[in-house]
């Protein structure tokens, strides 16, 4: 069994699958820092967690050094310059496909962060281990092969109504039409060969060199309109991390077009309540937390979209007198209504502290199960849908623009006291994000919880993510009978599902201790491990 929780005093990396979180632990252990083992978690969760993220994903990272400098890089893919609202309306469409090639639809950004964050490394935390290095373990992993998790073939398995008819992916992942199942030893030969070309020509390979051509190629024979053109304009960004006030610190997350400022407005709400005289597995404890997260998301829906197409106040959103107002809308005694959410998202959250406190927050996606089903050409690299999440209605905030980075309900998180790291943490599963991300900061912050029990703790889900269609608020079946009683008598609509559910999402936290020791957790839910160097 591989271990849930890890402490050392020469850093910490918690991931959801353990062969990543080896990978990381073996940087710090030679003595990397905490971007270059982040690196190697990384890409070789794009190998061994393919149906969750890919080179042909998004990704945000959050990095902090021990004297609380934030830096945020931002991998948000913009839509294709053939992609409009009339395209599908041409196609008879009202809504985006969630699958098939004009579900590809919007550039990949991963890669681009990977680089930024090596090359930040180098300039700003000294690293010393070169590209070839970092990307090394994913590369053995594609070649030679890996023990498959269950996971891979179940979801595909469970989608196979919408993906069993993608010829290039199904001759990879499921050959003669059978899911390769838990266990097997799995190879990716054609991936392995795309993550030489990449060591070989760095991360601008990928939107400006031979791989990028190949991508583009096998993007094009699929049916997508993206071209060359659109890799070779993408440079991930470079951003200003924002914050709110939370516990005796403040709360970090990554600024629109993520979903950062719900999560770190569900924090700013509860700050103003005595939280922690509600025991955690209370009813009024998740009462409290679900509504301010419907508060939240009203917010989010509202105003969160590309900030270079749309003016998002975040400063006055996160100010002090919108979350106490806020906090005072709350009726603690009756639900509020509640209606459509957003919908499933596949993700890897990681995190990484190294011995001298730096720390690296870290998501990537390609949005549902195997993205769009298209894998682009003999490159192995599955493309993501995350331009599905963009609507074609044209007063709506997110509306389809060529150009236009879509809203995205990735969102790593830190919190911040005395202006260093102490809390790294974050979790795949799209509405699932913030609310697991508030599970975990109050019962790490609030109730001191030791972090195997913060994550093992039952969690809730309001609204859709996973596949799941319906916006009730789902418990985990391990909440006493009670609290589901007291819930529905609130107003819920109350749903009991399994005790240890997929759709709560594979959470993952560190905690910084005072003296500079750090610990680190994985879920129970997921394939995961946490490992000290």
């Amino acid at each position: 069994m591989t271990a849930r929780h890890a402490q050392s005093s020469r850093g910490v990396v918690t991931s959801p699958h353990f062969l990543a979180t080896a990978a990381g632990k073996a940087v710090l252990a030679a003595g990397g820092n905490a971007v270059e083992a982040a690196l190697a978690v990384g890409s070789t969760l794009s190998v061994v967690y393919p149906h969750m993220n890919s080179l042909g994903g998004d990704g945000f990272w959050l990095l902090c050094d021990e004297s609380g400098n934030l830096t945020g890089l931002d991998g948000a893919g913009p839509a294709g310059q053939a992609y409009t609202p009339d395209f599908y309306a041409r196609q008879g469409l009202d809504a985006i496909p969630t699958r098939g090639p004009h579900a590809a639809n919007t550039v990949a950004g991963l890669v681009s962060v990977w680089g930024a964050a090596h090359a930040f490394s180098r300039t700003h935390w000294n690293g010393r281990l070169d590209w070839q290095a970092v990307l090394a373990t994913a590369h053995g992993h594609a070649e030679e092969g890996y023990t498959c998790s269950a996971s891979q073939g179940d979801f595909l398995t469970q989608k196979w109504a919408e993906l069993g008819g993608f010829q290039t992916l199904t001759d990879i992942y499921a050959p003669k039409g059978q899911p390769t199942p838990g266990g097997a030893v799995f190879r990716q030969p054609q991936l392995a060969d795309s993550l030489r070309l990449l060591q070989r020509d760095g991360a601008e390979g990928f939107y400006r060199g031979e791989l990028g051509r190949r991508v583009v190629q096998g993007l094009a024979d699929s049916g997508s309109l993206l071209r060359a053109d659109d890799l070779a304009a993408f440079h991930c960004r470079q951003v200003a991390p924002i914050s709110v006030r939370y516990c005796n610190g403040l709360a970090v997350n990554m600024p629109p077009p993520t979903q950062g400022l719900a999560s770190l407005l569900i924090l700013g709400q509860l700050d103003h309540f005595d939280l922690a005289r509600h025991p955690h597995l209370s009813a009024d404890y998740v009462h409290l937390v679900v509504e301010a997260t419907k508060q939240a998301f009203r917010l989010r829906d509202r105003h969160v979209a590309d900030p270079d197409h749309i003016d998002v106040p975040v400063a006055d959103l996160l100010s002090t007198a919108t979350t106490a107002g806020l906090a005072a809308a709350i009726d603690p005694t009756r639900a509020a209504p509640w209606g459509k959410g957003v919908g499933p998202a596949d993700t890897v959250w990681f995190g990484v502290v190294d011995a001298k406190g730096r720390a690296v927050s870290a998501i990537q996606s390609i949005y549902h199960e195997y993205g769009s089903g298209v894998v682009a050409g003999e490159t192995g690299i599955i493309w993501q849908n995350r331009g599905a999440s963009f609507s074609l209605d044209p007063q709506h905030v997110n509306v389809l623009k060529p150009g236009k980075r879509p809203f995205h309900t990735l969102n790593p998180a830190m919190y911040l006291e005395d202006g260093r790291p102490r809390l790294v943490y974050g979790t795949m599963g799209g509405d699932g994000q913030p609310q697991t991300q508030a599970a975990v900061a109050t019962r790490a912050l609030g109730y001191h919880l030791p972090l195997n029990e913060v994550l093992d703790s039952p969690r809730w889900l309001l609204g859709r993510t996973w596949g799941q269609s319906s916006d009730s608020l789902k418990l985990e079946g391990r909440f006493a009978p009670e609290v589901f009683e007291e819930l529905a008598r609130r107003g819920h609509e109350v749903e009991r599902v399994d005790d240890y559910a997929q759709m709560m999402g594979h959470a993952g936290v560190i905690r910084v201790l005072d003296d500079g020791t750090c610990e680190a957790a994985s879920d129970p839910r997921s394939d995961g491990a946490a490992a000290g160097a």
